[in-house]
Order: structure tokens, then sequence, then C-alpha cells
């Protein structure tokens, strides 16, 4: 597996330190059009000593998503995304198909072991929801169903996993979060393990993949090794994150203070041999880092790498947990 990680903010002290503790991939948001940015920040990353595993985040998707009359220019945009990425070797693109949101909270200062900071959702609570994604703010609010979802996700992988096979790049999806049946009138579709096995059915290809969030499917309420061998080898990207609660009420956890059975997990990974990346994500946010971006500060990261590097030799020597 190769350990990747986020990089917020994003500079060459932060590199450097993921370097230094073993990581060796980063996943980057998109820069915006242009092969001369992505070059720049491969560039920066390698000089530091990591390579680029991923693009996530930033993604110009939100009117493929909804199917609107911008669309045909994003996924233009994407396809020219796919071929750069190819030119500068990233080998995979992390999206999703929330429409008109993001990954969405509504508390960001839930307190977790010794008082750390992470977030937190509850449905009641909704109206108040924040969008954790600067990509969807501006997007308009009609609201969308479900089939029209299934038409427009269709249409997004007809025209782009060809590319993607020719560039030899990976798209992962990642589900919805959380993976409730609509939020803000508008319906989710990628909030159950059926709907995985659907997506992966529309265009059958090794190029449509899945990201595996181990926080958002065990909102789903599923059991996560299980569910990681069932859905095998289609799993070629993974969140490694924790939460408590369910899908309408649940806050994230350090990654050692939640209820999965996180060793079960890694054994699963081992078993259908998963080799991609594999990112802690999620972290709460420590002592003197509350103003942080949640859910993506640095010291909680570096915990989650030294417990996730710990599980991960101990499944490969066959430890039993």
């Amino acid at each position: 597996m190769q350990l990747t990680s986020v990089v917020t903010p994003f500079t060459n002290e932060n590199l450097t330190m993921l370097s230094q503790i073993g990581v060796t991939h980063v996943t980057i948001r998109y820069p915006g059009p242009g092969r001369d940015k992505l070059e720049a920040v491969r560039d920066q990353v390698e000089a530091c000593g990591l390579k680029i595993a991923a693009i996530e985040g930033y993604l110009p998707i939100e009117n493929i998503k909804l199917g609107n009359d911008r669309a045909e220019a994003e996924l233009e945009e994407m396809k020219t995304l796919l071929r750069d990425m190819q030119a500068v070797g990233i080998p995979f693109v992390c999206y999703n198909f929330m429409a008109g949101t993001d990954w969405v909270r509504t508390q960001l200062d839930a307190r977790e072991r010794g008082g750390a900071l992470v977030t937190g959702f509850d449905v009641a609570q909704a109206e108040q929801a924040v969008s954790l994604s600067e990509t969807t703010r501006e997007t308009e609010a009609s609201p969308i169903g479900a089939e029209e979802l299934w038409t427009n996700l269709e249409r997004f992988l007809r025209e782009l996993v060809p590319v993607a096979e020719e560039c030899g790049v990976t798209l992962a999806m990642h589900p919805d979060d959380p993976p409730l049946e609509t939020f803000m009138g508008k319906a989710r579709i990628m909030n159950c393990v059926a709907n995985f096995e659907r997506l992966v059915q529309l265009v059958p290809s090794p190029a449509n993949a899945i990201c595996f969030c181990q926080g958002t499917f065990a909102e789903m309420g599923v059991d996560i090794p299980a569910t990681i061998r069932r859905l095998g080898p289609h799993i070629k990207y993974v969140h490694f994150r924790d939460i408590k609660g369910t899908r309408e009420r649940f806050v994230e956890t350090f990654h050692d203070n939640g209820p999965t059975d996180m060793f079960a997990a890694v054994q699963a990974y081992q078993e259908i041999g998963f080799t991609g990346p594999i990112r802690p994500d999620h972290v709460p946010q420590l002592v003197g880092e509350e103003g942080g971006e949640p859910g993506y500060t640095m010291l909680g990261r570096l915990h989650a790498f030294g417990y996730l590097q710990g599980l991960i030799e101990a499944a490969g020597k066959g430890g039993n947990g």
C-alpha cells in the first residue's frame, strides 16, 4: 500500500516532514487548467522525495452532476486534465457525485479525546450545514432526482472512461458524505454498497473504480472488513478514517478511537491484494491547530500514519489483532 497524504498548508516543510515519517505519496487539489500548473506542483513534491498519487477536490464537474448547459465544457476540461495527468505521471483522480454540495457537517468543533476538535453531523440541524468545499458554493439550488443523477453519471463515465483508459488514469468514486437519500433538495446516489456495484457495472473498466472511504461506509452502517472483501478488486484508492454514530448523526474520531476494527480492515485490504494509495482522512485538530482547516490539519495526521503503519506491519506478519 502507498502511504499517501493531503498536505495543508502545502509547504515544503510539510512535504519534507511527511517524507521523514515514511509517507511516499501525496494527493493534490486540482490547481486549474494548464499542464504547467501540474508540472510545477509535481516538481515541488518530487524535490521533497515524494510523488503525486492523485488529484481530488476542486474538480470541474459540478455542472456535469447537474446536467446543465455548462456540462459539456466541463467534460472537455476533464478530458484535458486526464491527458495532462498522463503527461505529468499522476495515476488517480478521486471524485464524488454529490450534486450542489460536497462533504457537509453541522458542527466543526465537537470534542474528541483530550478535547481535540472533530467535525460532526446531525440531520436535525441540516439547515445550518457547512459545505466544506469551495467548488460547490455557487451551484444552482434547483432540486434533482436520483434517476437524473444516474443519467448524468453514466454520461460522465461513457465520456471519460475511454480517455482514462488511454491515459492510464483511474477514476475513483468517493461515497456521498453523509450518505443520505436526499440532502438540501437534491438526491444522493452513492450512498449504499449496492449502488457502488451499480456504478462499476455502468461502464465496466479497470479505470472505473471505487475510493473506499471507510468513514462514509461506516456511516452507512455496514461491516467494513466484509464490505472491503465484497467490493474487492474495484477498490483502487482508500480513505482511512472512522466515525461514531449513524448517517443521520455522527462525529469523527481519532483513527484508533472509533468502533471499527481497523486491524481487520487492513487485513481485508491485504486479502484483496490492494496496493494502491491509502491516506488517513479527516484527522482531529490538536492543541495549537484550532484555526486550521477542519479535518485537514497536520499533527493529527502524524499520529494517524504511525497507527496505520503499525497496523500494516502487524497484518503483514500475520498478526491476530
